[in-house]
């Protein structure tokens, strides 16, 4: 692989709803430069993105991979994306380092959930996109159909550059309505009598758009009603760099029909890295924004935008070079934990394929192997000018698991191997519940956490059992008592006492527990007072009505005795316990659970469906919301009702609707609801006392 400037470099992101057919895409442009010598099929689990095991078993990507095209002089950055929504992470840190998006509609399906997803995504970068209107070749294919759909979605910025030859079976080629000329597989010819009109007026259409993107060109536009072919793609180039034209190609990916022209159409319109914005980095040193010229020779500063977790090879960290260049056998910093970092080889990626290369100049991306303690949004700079790079906003997750090992060894492998995938994948978190004691993996859905458990056994031998996570219940109190913790042992020698007069008070939600004094007249010694605390702070993760951590209230030691002899700190530690135990029955206990913010995108004519179900789940509607033929649900419903509503929302939707969610707060649980979590958590505990009898 040779080096390349940022003037020959492009960075292609593709991107659209699962099966649209990128993976297909990618290699059809790879073969068609020559890197590779056959056209991989993704049935065939050949292809040079779809590497991993898991990939080839579900006929999906699931990672992100890049796969490089020389054409012409010119490099290509194709980076293949996963389109299912459970991904939809890998797709986002591809983006941050593209500078155009290649959009792939079906032909057949027409705009689908993925393709509002990805251009929402696009909309928030900024970034200049291209429509690819895949499948052609397929039983009722429409080009047109799926064409005026966009315009309708997506307004004027919307202009067919290719209209399809043939329909269905019979589609054979393009026509290019900026140069009027027809193209089928290598070779041009006359456009077909039949589609004359509809060229005219597709590039009618173009011009104007085009036209619009420079003063110039507006100006000659309205003198003359016509621009000359360079003066189109002038303006296609500034309109596409602007994001006022999203120009529209067609073909068919698996029958390599209507690719070759894309090589041509990336170089002409797609933005160099050195036309796009300049990006914009905070200087850790004067802590002040400064923007980075994109040049080989301005200060270090290199994204990491991936990180995969390899048994064999270690870890690999995959980045761009936005200013100054990275060379191999260097050393750089990291402006995060502000550490030396050494670079070994640097390599360009060609799917699994590492090729070696000296220098990554600003613009392009690489990777390298074995870095000590650099992670995904990590910037790598040089250590006399600390920058740190605008990162990635990751969605939340929506779906959890709770991980139990399946063998001892399984245990002491289970925590390095789980921190390397959350390393490699962003969007998944685990942790530690501390309400319930459970090892929770979340991630965007059920097969993202089951690709993550997969992965743990295919790549670090790790096997963990799967199960829904219980509740982190909590409990708290709705009235204020006062009680008597008195504990007192006497069997022969020096005995135990300690005397403890509280007040239990609520407090507002989200609170916590707080512990105060108010004693006199040294009735609790000083020395004594740690002690009662300690004790309360240890009896309140063991709530009185089903063993859940108490919260929001207060405890004030107010009063007590003691004896000169029997008390000691222990004797004041189980005071506090029996005090808790006593007193908390009598303040009106009752049990919360979490409660989340949820934000449901679905097609208009499911709402009535979703606020009918979400009413059933105990939800609370704030507010509803029109997008473009979408409704938009903002509502706040209680976990325990909806652990599994990504499951259930796909079904409800046909696999149309996506949602996200984050912990709101703590609310009471209705008595209705509460009785029989109470009456099981009791069972729970009295069998697992049973368990530590015998």
């Amino acid at each position: 692989m040779n080096e390349y400037r940022a003037d020959k470099i492009r960075n292609i992101a593709l991107i659209g709803h699962s099966s649209s057919g990128k993976t297909s895409l990618a290699e059809a442009l790879l073969f068609n430069t020559g890197a590779t010598t056959r056209l991989g099929k993704v049935d065939d689990s050949n292809t040079v993105s779809d590497f991993d095991a898991e990939e080839q078993r579900r006929k999906i990507s699931i990672s992100t991979s890049v796969v490089p095209c020389e054409w012409n002089g010119y490099k290509i950055n194709v980076i293949d994306t996963p389109g299912y929504i459970d991904f939809a992470g890998e797709m986002k840190g591809a983006l941050r380092v593209a500078d155009c998006a290649v959009i792939l509609v079906d032909a057949v399906a027409g705009i689908e959930v993925g393709t509002e997803l990805v251009w929402q995504y696009c909309e928030e970068l900024k970034l200049p996109r291209v429509i690819y209107i895949n499948k052609m070749d397929r039983e009722n294919a429409d080009f047109f159909r799926v064409l005026d759909q966009l315009r309708e979605r997506y307004g004027k910025c919307i202009a067919a550059l290719q209209l399809p030859i043939g329909r269905e079976a019979s589609f054979k080629g393009e026509v290019n309505v900026v140069n009027r000329k027809a193209f089928i597989g290598k070779s041009e010819g006359e456009i077909p009598a039949d589609l004359k009109d509809a060229v005219e007026e597709r590039r009618g259409q173009l011009v104007e758009i085009a036209a619009e993107s420079d003063d110039k060109l507006i100006e000659k536009y309205f003198e003359t009603g016509e621009l000359s072919d360079e003066e189109i793609r002038v303006g296609l180039e500034h309109g596409v760099a602007g994001g006022t034209l999203v120009p529209v190609l067609c073909g068919s990916a698996t029958q390599n029909i209507g690719v070759d022209y894309l090589h041509k159409f990336f170089v002409d319109y797609v933005p160099t890295p050195v036309e796009m914005p300049a990006q914009v980095a905070k200087n850790l040193a004067t802590q002040k924004e400064e923007k980075l010229p994109d040049s080989d020779t301005g200060p270090l500063a290199a994204f990491v935008w991936k990180t995969q977790a390899d048994p064999y090879v270690g870890k690999l960290t995959y980045f761009r070079v936005y200013s100054g260049t990275m060379q191999s056998d260097s050393r750089v910093n990291n402006s995060r934990t502000n550490g030396e970092e050494r670079i070994g080889q640097l390599y360009v990626l060609r799917g699994k394929e590492q090729l070696p290369i000296k220098h990554i100049y600003a613009g392009d991306l690489g990777a390298v192997a074995k870095l000590n303690d650099t992670s995904t949004n990590d910037t790598l700079c040089d250590k006399a000018h600390p920058l740190e790079l605008a990162k990635i906003v990751y969605p939340n997750p929506v779906y959890s698991v709770a991980l139990t090992p399946k063998t001892k060894t399984d245990l002491d492998k289970m925590g390095p191997a789980l921190q390397k995938l959350v390393d490699e994948d962003p969007t998944l978190r685990v942790y530690r519940e501390p309400g319930t004691g459970e090892s929770i993996m979340a991630g965007m859905g059920d097969s993202h956490v089951d690709v993550a458990v997969r992965r743990l056994k295919q790549k670090f031998g790790v096997e963990l059992l799967t199960g829904v996570p219980k509740i982190a219940y909590r409990e708290t109190i709705t009235r204020k008592t006062e009680v008597q913790g008195r504990h007192k042992k006497q069997t022969g020698g020096r005995g135990q006492f300690g005397d403890t007069w509280v007040r239990f008070e609520p407090l507002p939600r989200g609170t916590g527990f707080e512990f105060t004094e108010e004693v006199f007249g040294g009735s609790v010694p000083n020395q004594y007072i740690p002690a009662v605390e300690k004790g309360m702070r240890e009896i309140i993760l063991r709530g009185v009505l089903a063993g859940f951590p108490t919260t929001d209230f207060r405890a004030v030691l107010y009063d007590g005795s003691y004896h000169p002899v029997d008390s000691s700190e222990m004797a004041f530690k189980l005071a506090a316990h029996k005090a808790f135990k006593q007193g908390i029955p009598n303040a009106g206990p009752v049990l919360l659970e979490p409660v989340m913010n949820m934000e449901i995108t679905v097609p208009e004519n499911f709402m009535g469906d979703i606020i009918g179900d979400l009413n059933t789940k105990r939800a609370r509607v704030q507010g509803m919301d029109q997008k473009a033929g979408w409704s938009v649900i903002t509502a706040q419903a209680p976990l325990a009702e909806i652990a599994r509503y990504a499951t259930d929302l796909r079904s409800m939707t046909q696999g149309r609707g996506y949602f996200t969610m984050e912990f709101s707060h703590y609310d009471i649980v209705p008595n209705n609801v509460a009785a029989p979590i109470i009456e099981k958590a009791k069972k729970e505990r009295a069998g697992e006392e049973v368990e530590d009898e015998e």
